[in-house]
């Protein structure tokens, strides 16, 4: 039985973007695959940024790493968020880093690495502003103190020191200069306890574009991965980045209705002329948030249909107004422009819901098939 809706996603796109990305960076890049490759597939996506050049990957949990590991994927990754009484003895046999922010932590890890045997690797995180995860204060000395003893008796090897952006994707902003100035103090207070990471990365993909002073050894390539432009332009940018989802379904149902219709719940909309309205077997449990209705856009028969009436739960309500629609047809929900196509993009659909294209691209659900285009069989 075939899905009512599907992502395609284009592995050659991330592909190109990333050797669009290292052709700037001039480092090494890390692919972030966290939350299933950002809607596209973890492991699909981590075999094409690998293939085309990246050296790293980087997830969220213990679980997104050794579900990479479990398909094959070798490649040297780290995984950053996780609870300080997790059993970190899986990520450590997998050779997977582990990023530590607390010295709750960093016991936790190193309790893993005595109990067999072997050294953890360890990336250490300052907390130059954000306010989330790393240490800061009084803490990250404590923190590099203890990483150098516990890496003095071989428990750990302190693979690298790093730290995350605030506002990247506002060029000059004064806080992206504070930050940069805060790492670079904590990775000599880190020096002067007698790490010598091999690795020091701080630029998320907007820093790895346009802030050549935050690329360091290493770029956390995230959202540019997938061929979104972090300072919001709505096609192809300067960078050459390639959309790689294509979100689309078919027309499931059509009705041809007079003036004074009223479309879905409420009713929010009422027809005020005659009109076509197509219905769409997509809705918010598939990722269409409920706040677009009335706001959004699809690509049907040629040309964009706005979406009427509230998103419900498994459908949406398009006016089509005199196109001749029939059941069956093809619909582009987002996606890249291709030949004369003009179909609506994800980062227009993260500004008609109020929030960015990552909860979009996150947000598509479970029901809607994954298509993955240009995809071979790689173990890197």
């Amino acid at each position: 039985m075939s899905a009512l809706a599907e992502a395609m996603v284009d592995l050659g796109a991330i592909a190109d973007n990333v050797r669009a990305i290292a052709s700037v960076t001039d480092t090494d890049l890390m692919a972030v695959v966290k939350a299933d490759g950002f809607g596209h597939g973890a492991v699909q996506v981590a075999r094409a940024a690998l293939g085309a050049g990246a050296r790293w990957l980087g997830v969220t949990s213990a679980a997104e790493a050794l579900a990479l590991r479990d398909a094959g994927v070798t490649a040297p990754t780290l995984s950053w968020l996780h609870r300080p009484d997790d059993d970190f003895s899986g990520l450590v046999t997998a050779g997977v880093d582990v990023g530590v922010s607390t010295t709750t932590h960093l016991h936790s890890v190193v309790d893993a690495a005595h109990l067999l045997g072997v050294p953890a690797m360890v990336q250490v995180k300052a907390d130059t502003g954000l306010s989330r995860n790393g240490a800061a204060g009084d803490d990250w000395p404590e923190l590099v103190g203890w990483a150098r003893k516990y890496e003095r008796e071989g428990a750990i090897r302190v693979r690298g020191v790093w730290s995350h952006l605030i506002d990247a994707d506002l060029p000059g902003a004064p806080e992206l200069h504070r930050q940069v100035a805060a790492f670079e103090e904590a990775l000599r207070v880190a020096r002067t306890a007698g790490l010598d990471p091999d690795l020091v990365h701080l630029a998320n993909s907007a820093a790895a574009l346009a802030a050549p002073r935050t690329r360091f050894d290493l770029c956390r390539i995230g959202i540019a991965l997938y061929g979104v432009d972090p300072f919001g332009a709505r096609g192809p940018g300067e960078f050459g980045l390639r959309a790689a989802m294509t979100l689309r379904t078919s027309v499931v149902n059509v009705k041809r209705v007079p003036a004074g219709t009223s479309v879905s719940y409420g009713p929010e909309h009422v027809t005020a002329a005659p009109t076509t309205l197509a219905l769409l077997p997509l809705g918010y449990a598939d990722g269409l948030p409920r706040a677009t209705g009335g706001r959004a856009e699809v690509w049907l028969g040629g040309r964009r249909c706005p979406i009427v009436g509230r998103v419900a739960m498994d459908q949406c309500v398009v006016d089509a107004g005199d196109l001749p629609v029939a059941i069956g047809d093809p619909v582009v929900v987002f996606g890249p422009a291709e030949g004369d196509q003009s179909p609506p993009t994800v980062v227009e659909w993260a500004r008609w819901a109020g929030t960015n294209p990552h909860e979009i691209l996150t947000g598509i659900g479970p029901r809607v098939a994954r298509d993955h285009l240009h995809e071979r069989a790689r173990t890197s």
